[in-house]
């Protein structure tokens, strides 16, 4: 009797930790690429916001973002993004001492979400000083 009951508790506990363990987070952007265009070098600092939604079951949660250049800083959401809610990512790049030409850079991201790294992009074109 007792090996019957203590069964159906490992049973029960496992059935529960497997259907929370399905609730996840899931991040939607409404772009993944932001193109700023041509600026000039005399004005070398351009930012972007890239919005998000939670459209999963469970808070998400932003661990890093990491961008591929000193040159790009992100600052984004800290706080969990509750399922329905958005956030948000603002990149700022700084073309200051930079040669001037075509630039693209990446911030990537480690999230709780399903997919649990991505990547977001901005690109422009720094024109010379007249």
């Amino acid at each position: 009797m007792k090996k019957t009951v203590l069964c159906l508790i490992l049973c029960l506990l496992t059935g529960i930790g497997q259907a929370s363990a399905q609730a996840k987070a899931e991040i939607k952007f409404d772009k993944t690429t932001h193109n700023f265009g041509t600026f000039s070098e005399e004005h070398p600092v351009v930012s972007c916001t890239f919005t998000f939604t939670n459209v999963g079951k469970a808070p998400l949660v932003i661990h890093q973002a990491i961008a591929s250049c000193g040159c790009t800083v992100p600052e984004y959401t800290q706080e969990p993004v509750l399922p329905g809610k958005t956030g948000t990512i603002k990149v700022t790049y700084n073309g200051a001492g930079r040669y001037p030409g075509h630039f693209r850079k990446s911030i990537t991201l480690r999230t709780n979400a399903e997919t649990e790294m991505l990547r977001l992009y901005i690109e422009g074109e720094m024109k010379a000083k007249e």
